[in-house]
Order: C-alpha cells, then structure tokens, then sequence
C-alpha cells in the first residue's frame, strides 16, 4: 500500500513520520517552502514516546503523478478548497481519502469532488504542534487514530489499511462506528473550543469560576441537541465522560482552536462552531450559546484577516 499524506505539519507529521519510521510507504505533499525546510533539516518528531528525525519523501503539486491507495489527508479545515485541485492527480477510482478534519462539512465536499466511495471516515486524537524550529512536538502520550468504511462494512480495502496502520508507533483502530466517532469528536471540540475562548481560560479556570461548569454543562446539552437532531447520536457513555471532562475544576485542558487564537492566527470557528449554529437554524433548534460563542470568534477572525 502506498499512502500520500497531504500536509506535513503536528498531525500529518506526527502520523506520517511514525508510519515512515515504521517502513511503510509514505510520500509527503507539501507547500515548497515546506519541502525546502524538510529537504535541509528533515522531519523532525519531539514526543514522550521517542524523539525521531527521518528524511521523508516527499512531492510538491506540480510533481505529483500517479494514483496513490490512501490519501491521509491533515490540513486545517479552512485550507481544504485550497488543497482539492493539489491532491486530484493522486485520487484514482479505488483510493481512499481519510480525512482528519475538524467538523463534518469537508465529508459532503469530499463526496462530492471525488465521489462517496472515496470517503473513508477517520478520526484522531493527538495534542502536538510545530516549534519555531519547525518540529513537530507532542505535549502528552495520545496518539489513537481510528478509522473505517461510513456505511460499516469491513470491506478488504479497509482491511488492508488496517493492516498497513496498525504497529506503527501509535494506537491504530479499525471502528465499525466510525461516523458515530466523528460526530461525537465533533461534539468534543466544540464544547472544548467554545468553552476556551469564549470564557479565555483553561477549562479548569472555568470550572472554578462562579457559574463555570453550569455554563460548559448547558453548552454540552447543547451541542448534543444538535447532534441528535442532524447526525448520529453520540453513546450515553461518551455524554457522561465528555461532561466529565468539561467541568473538571483541576483540569489545564485547552482545544488547539483556543492555542491558535492566542497566537493570533486564523481559526476554524466557521468549521468547528458555524457549521453547527447553521445545521441547528436549518432544523430549527435554538442554539443561543453557540451563536454567541460563534459571533464572538467571528469578530476574532476578521479582524485577524483584514
């Protein structure tokens, strides 16, 4: 199996290096200026599991030829209509594209640019990020990814990717619930981002605050409502753990949106937060602390693009 992985940056980087390490087959699409960094330092991974450097391979859209069996495809949501036209020469009739976005809105622009079957749901969970040095540096000992048909079937292509992921240096899951998973990730980023950067802090510090884990718990009821009315309905147990975790007054857990807003960087608040303010208004649900936290990083995100 060859696997094209579309972007070298914390998530692509970390998973591609990892299966590269491990001899797997794995080319690199990149920007130039990222092929350039990477030809002249290599791909440098920092993370509690081992440090790795790898001179991995790599391929710039005007080079790229030639049909590959999966695409892991790990740009930010925001960048996706930018990357479709780079990575068309790679997707033939039978690749798998598993994408590792945020939300669920690049699964229908996926279907419909290179068709439904090419669709392979996936979801990971890492928390890493890119030095001022370039490398990829990972903050805790998560590493699962999980993946697998969006109608179920164990078909022989995804066992064949399970085969090719799996003792590669990280938690890799064949899910027979795979489209449940990202909902339900979905459902995690929005109440972790919504709670950060409305409320600019931890969720901890939140949670501490008068009121703080009333308003992270409604907000969860929220984003669930929404869920259960337009996409799979996450478990009771996912609900209970999810609460949990976003009232948790010990807890120093923030969402990388919430890192890239300190930063001052482009967001994905329209991906990650008005996607589902917009999916809530078209099933007529009212959605009053999402569009608030929706507006809010709108602002941000204008005036961080002016």
């Amino acid at each position: 199996m060859r696997m094209l992985v579309v972007g070298a940056g914390s998530t692509g980087g970390y998973f591609g290096g990892r299966l590269a390490q491990a001899g797997r087959d794995v080319t690199f699409l990149v920007r130039p200026a990222r092929a350039a960094r990477l030809e002249e330092r290599g791909l440098e991974i920092l993370s509690p599991h081992g440090d790795y450097t790898l001179r991995p391979q790599l391929v710039t859209a005007d080079r790229l030829s030639g049909f590959y069996d999966a695409l892991l495809l790990t740009v930010k949501a925001f960048s996706l209509e930018s990357v479709l036209s780079d990575m068309a020469a790679a997707v033939g009739p039978e690749t798998m594209i598993l994408p590792v976005l945020n939300g669920m809105r690049h699964v229908d622009i996926l279907a419909k640019r290179f068709g439904k079957r090419s669709v392979v749901g996936c979801a990971c969970k890492i928390t890493a990020s890119i030095d001022d040095r370039g490398r990829i540096v990972q903050h805790n000992l998560l590493q699962d990814i999980a993946y697998g048909e969006m109608d179920s079937v164990v078909s022989p292509r995804i066992q064949g990717l399970d085969r090719f992921m799996r003792d590669a240096g990280f938690d890799a899951r064949l899910s027979s619930a795979i489209e449940r998973e990202m909902w339900e990730k979905w459902i995690l980023l929005a109440g972790l981002g919504g709670i950060n950067c409305l409320m600019r802090g931890t969720i901890g510090e939140v949670a501490q605050a008068p009121r703080g884990s009333e308003f992270a718990a409604r907000l969860l009821e929220e984003i669930v409502a929404v869920v259960e009315a337009v996409g799979v309905a996450p478990s009771p147990e996912f609900i209970v753990a999810a609460k949990a975790g976003l009232t948790a007054t010990g807890s120093t857990q923030t969402s990388s949106m919430y890192r890239d807003l300190q930063r001052g960087v482009p967001i994905e608040a329209d991906q990650i937060i008005g996607d589902l303010v917009e999916r809530a208004r078209l099933a007529g649900i009212e959605t009053p602390l999402l569009a608030a936290i929706y507006t809010h990083l709108s602002v941000y995100q204008r005036r961080v693009l002016a």
